[in-house]
């Protein structure tokens, strides 16, 4: 994250997100596939690095091998063809866009920091300071129902953050600065998109 001025000297709080160049590698259609969406390649890869059926799956389409593989959605009337290049300048007149990564992992933990209870006494011989409390089971039901928020994995999950405001498009850096925080750690891989449920209007 960093900051930056608009021309009136107002401030706001930015990430800088990379968004290209991405090459389409494959389309897939809803006759063939039964879906339509493109397969988008990102970041250049070593061929060496590179197992052989994936190897041949970007010779099939003749294009570059890359790191990563991910398929968005396509419009009913959107045609594009492998080996097209997407830009930063795809969110030109984007106003704002949904992001969508994988949260930072934190691992084992309790129900105090993974869902904020309370906890039980400090003090007075309480054997009980950090745990969960009773999860209301006895002879019957004799179980835990399903979804009771007990310890377990936090993080490193799917998360969206809808509605950020795109602040500048840098199309020959290939890089978006949207106001406000993303989902995962520095450098994570994220999916950006145009905000589904605000208008788009020109920035």
């Amino acid at each position: 994250m960093t900051q930056v001025f608009d021309e009136a000297g107002r401030q706001s709080n930015v990430t800088v997100i990379e968004v290209g160049p991405c090459t389409v590698v494959q389309v897939k259609s809803a006759d063939k596939d039964g879906y339509t969406a493109a397969q988008l390649g990102f970041e250049p890869q070593k061929k060496q690095r590179v197992n052989k059926p994936l190897l041949g799956h970007f010779a099939k389409h003749g294009v570059e091998p890359t790191r990563v593989l991910q398929e968005v959605k396509l419009a009913a009337d959107e045609a594009v063809e492998p080996g097209t290049v997407v830009t930063a300048a795809l969110f030109d007149g984007v106003s704002h866009v949904d992001v969508t990564g994988a949260s930072k992992g934190r691992g084992f933990q309790g129900v105090v920091r993974r869902y904020r209870f309370g906890g039980g006494r400090a003090t007075h011989g309480s054997g009980t300071h950090r745990g969960p409390g009773s999860i209301g089971m006895k002879v019957s039901p004799a179980r835990v129902f399903k979804g009771k928020k007990m310890p377990g994995h936090m993080g490193n999950r799917p998360v969206t953050v809808q509605n950020l405001r795109v602040v500048q498009v840098r199309g020959e850096e290939n890089v978006i600065l949207v106001e406000g925080a993303v989902p995962g750690p520095n450098g994570g891989l994220v999916t950006v998109r145009k905000a589904i449920k605000k208008a788009t209007q020109s920035a």
